[in-house]
């Protein structure tokens, strides 16, 4: 039986399609090449695309925006999470040039409203926080992420590579339901499963949006091939999908947030969402690639 997924994050998908390296695509940078790819998606159920105001330098936002400024329809089909809150040393005005957050009312105020033209959609479905800012003012940013959810330029709001005291903090400022957590999760990076995290998106009711669910795509580096070769013939699952499979399986059901653009790999990462494994499998992929036994 599939775990039943925490309340709030509403938009039911296996996948979420990150877009993080759309501008490294070119054949994708012409908007009916974009627009076709993302069909073909919304086709296969995947209607949740993630991306972030620094992605691409902003390009990728605009990209996608293009696609679906020319063919209108397929706006109404999607659904868009983006991030705002990290300003890379190479967009700081200041004479500083340092990388910094800027979880601020107003910068996040501007951001929504610039996402909103530059991806072409009536509606932000989820708006994150990038980062936790040790300057927050949570009241202040609040009262923003409030009326833009008031005024319907975003659906609901959540928080991304947030610890479970920072994500209280700001939840106890508002009055909004802070409905997921989007941080890094993955048979190659399983610390939260130990140390309370996972148990904490539960309590809270935070869905939890797994980025880099691959590992950065060298599982098969290290799982042991004996073991690897194993669970492929048992299961008919290739490295992509065991991965997508292992990570399904943990309470609360964390939705990957898929980084390749690859129609080859997204259909793999699609058949694990929705292939349970057995139990001790799991513990032996486990096992496998922290190197120690289970205790």
């Amino acid at each position: 039986m599939q775990n039943a997924p925490t309340e709030g994050f509403t938009p039911e998908t296996p996948l979420i399609l990150g877009m993080m390296r759309l501008h490294d695509h070119p054949e994708l940078t012409r908007p009916a090449k974009l627009a076709d790819w993302v069909s073909a998606r919304v086709d296969e159920g995947l209607t949740v695309f993630d991306h972030a105001d620094i992605y691409g330098a902003g390009d990728c936002e605009r990209l996608f925006g293009d696609a679906l400024r020319a063919y209108p329809a397929l706006a109404k089909r999607v659904r868009v999470i983006t991030k705002a809150g990290i300003v890379p040393a190479g967009q700081d005005s200041s004479s500083w040039q340092v990388k910094h957050y800027r979880a601020e009312a107003d910068y996040l105020e501007n951001a929504i409203n610039n996402a909103l033209a530059s991806l072409a959609v009536e509606q932000i479905d989820t708006f994150l926080i990038h980062r936790p800012d040790p300057l927050l003012q949570a009241g202040d940013v609040a009262r923003i992420l409030e009326n833009a959810v008031t005024s319907g330029k975003v659906r609901q709001i959540g928080v991304s590579n947030f610890l479970p005291e920072q994500w209280r903090w700001l939840a106890q400022n508002t009055g909004l339901p802070l409905v997921c957590n989007q941080s890094q999760l993955s048979l190659a990076h399983t610390g939260p499963l130990f140390d309370g995290t996972l148990e904490a998106h539960l309590m809270d009711g935070l869905r939890w949006l797994a980025w880099s669910p691959l590992g950065g795509g060298n599982l098969a580096e290290q799982i042991p091939a004996d073991v690897l070769d194993r669970a492929r013939n048992e299961t008919g699952l290739d490295e992509t999908a065991l991965a997508i499979a292992w990570l399904h399986q943990i309470p609360g059901a964390p939705v990957p947030v898929l980084g390749s653009m690859n129609p080859g790999r997204i259909h793999s990462a699609l058949r694990g969402a929705q292939s349970p494994l057995p139990r001790p499998l799991w513990y032996r992929l486990l096992e496998s690639v922290r190197n120690r036994a289970v205790a």
